[in-house]
């Protein structure tokens, strides 16, 4: 299919760009909607604040930080709990809202696998526990129950090792991208100025 005269086909990164903003707009709340939820009623009115929206080199990487802490802390809930941090932190409020949904449904279960396995990693289950089944009693029943409980509880625990270690990660991968985005769009700012410069100096 021709295009108009005058107008060129997107690139693949201005498609990924295009998508990436659509996907941010449909799952992000917008200041109103912060505003009238009824379960942030008693603070709602300052979400309305623009600090709170805007991408600068300190809000984005808390506002990473933010949501990844409230999507493995919590099962559900978990924008609330982000917009609720990004208040004091002023950190940016959508953008802690749209990192949250690292964990659904349907990622859920693949992170369960990874909790258990941080867990029994970090608390050494898979060893004692076998022993410590044994040595409780033999029937299968309690074996069966005592397994179930450590799997949970080795679960529990890594999540909470992922609500402390994945924000102190994504607040110093998201910064070092941004200041990487920032100084692209500088040089390509600069470099636009210098062609017009050479155009002008050309002219004359």
């Amino acid at each position: 299919m021709s295009l108009p005269p005058g107008e060129s086909r997107p690139t693949l990164a201005g498609r990924s760009r295009a998508w990436a903003q659509e996907v941010i707009r449909k799952n992000t709340p917008t200041r109103e909607e912060m505003a009238r939820n009824k379960y942030l009623a008693p603070i709602a009115h300052r979400f309305l604040s623009p600090e709170l929206w805007r991408f600068t080199r300190r809000s984005v990487p808390r506002g990473v930080a933010l949501g990844l802490f409230a999507a493995f802390i919590i099962p559900i809930g978990q924008i609330f709990l982000a917009a609720f941090l990004a208040l004091p932190s002023r950190a940016n409020v959508p953008l802690a809202a749209l990192v949250t949904f690292v964990t659904n449904p349907f990622t859920l279960p693949f992170w369960l696998v990874v909790a258990n396995k941080v867990g029994n990693f970090t608390l050494r289950l898979d060893a004692a526990g076998p022993a410590l089944a044994s040595g409780k009693a033999q029937s299968g029943a309690w074996t069966m129950v005592v397994d179930f409980f450590q799997m949970a509880g080795a679960t529990a625990f890594g999540f909470i090792l992922l609500a402390a270690v994945t924000p102190a990660v994504g607040y110093l991968v998201s910064g070092w991208v941004w200041r990487a985005v920032v100084s692209r769009k500088r040089a390509r700012r600069l470099k636009a100025m210098e062609a017009r410069l050479d155009q002008r100096l050309g002219a004359q």
